[in-house]
């Protein structure tokens, strides 16, 4: 059965086998791991999933002509959920940390890594994530201060994930051909990190000042924190600087220091 991508989903299905066998020996799935994929498509890679024979498989998919396609394919050996992934709580998915893959549509795959970091508190729902993204998109993800790509996405992702790139997949490796490059990325959670209550204020913070990112730091801070409250904080941090300048960790203490004085 072939089926027709819908552009309006931002489907674009892995087919390349010499790729998928690569992201399945990059996984090292075991016989005690539960699995999610997100968006699995034709099923190309959950097939070679299933040849790992793990504890467990649960698949999203929203398509409902593609959902169809699957139970034919893997009924009995996949629990198929016919769902929107932005709105499952996947935290409440199994008792056991997940192993979870996504060729995650291009138009909202920011929007779900977002929600995944949110939802990432204390119960660390997932062991690792094999993610791919636009290449532009995950160069953005894993990038380091001081440098073009680096801005609110980096500082964002990189707050309660390590992250690695795994590798370049080339158009061609997908049907249909997209005009991109996609990048696989490996997320795996931090031991610890920095407690933020409410995102939004990292999220002000970032917007505020990467918007100006060729001004000094000092240039439009102050439209976020009042002088004389940022003053009594006391922290090292030079106003002098660019916002490229300034590490994740100096933006999650000064979006923490912001969150308390509106408490």
């Amino acid at each position: 059965m072939e089926f027709k991508a819908k552009k309006s989903l931002g489907q674009n299905f892995l087919i390349d086998k010499n790729i998928i066998k690569k992201i399945i020996a990059h996984s090292k799935i075991t016989k005690y791991d539960t699995v999610l994929e997100v968006g699995p498509g034709t099923g190309n890679l959950t097939k070679e999933i299933i040849n790992q024979k793990p504890k467990k498989i649960i698949l999203i998919e929203k398509d409902n002509g593609l959902v169809k396609e699957l139970l034919l394919k893997y009924k009995n050996k996949v629990q198929i959920l016919h769902n929107d992934i932005l709105k499952i709580d996947e935290t409440n998915l199994s008792r056991d940390q997940i192993l979870v893959f996504g060729n995650l549509p291009y138009n909202i795959s920011t929007r779900i890594l977002t929600k995944w970091i949110i939802n990432l508190k204390k119960k660390i729902w997932f062991k690792k994530m094999f993610l791919m993204f636009q290449k532009e998109v995950a160069d953005r993800i894993i990038a380091k201060s001081k440098t073009t790509d680096y801005g609110r996405l980096s500082i964002i992702s990189q707050w309660k994930m390590n992250i690695k790139k795994i590798m370049d997949i080339k158009p061609n490796a997908f049907f249909p051909k997209p005009k991109i490059i996609s990048t696989l990325l490996e997320f795996s959670p931090k031991s610890s990190f920095l407690n933020i209550n409410n995102i939004k204020n990292l999220e002000l913070l970032t917007k505020t000042l990467f918007n100006k990112r060729r001004k000094m730091i000092r240039n439009s801070i102050y439209s976020v924190i009042d002088k004389n409250d940022l003053m009594k904080m006391k922290l090292n941090i030079n106003l002098n600087f660019r916002p490229q300048d300034l590490n994740p960790e100096e933006y999650y203490i000064l979006a923490r220091e912001i969150e308390k004085l509106t408490k």
